[in-house]
């Protein structure tokens, strides 16, 4: 099982290499899609949220290099 985890985690990192600066823009994306449908009222959280999701995808491309 903790081999199976550690393949997880590194395709993980690979598809953060590969693919980061798409899913930093997702994820901007889909923080602009809440922010909308919930009228701005959490936009703090949701920044905030986002910033984070964003620098871990980037940790994870940091780690494979």
């Amino acid at each position: 099982m903790f081999d199976a985890l550690k393949n997880l985690k590194d395709k993980a990192e690979d598809l953060a290499e590969a693919h980061g600066d798409k899913i930093s823009d997702g994820l901007e994306k889909v923080g602009d899609f809440i922010d909308d449908k919930t009228d701005g009222k959490h936009s703090d959280r949701i920044d905030t949220a986002v910033d984070k999701a964003q620098d871990y995808v980037e940790n994870l491309a940091e780690k494979k290099d």
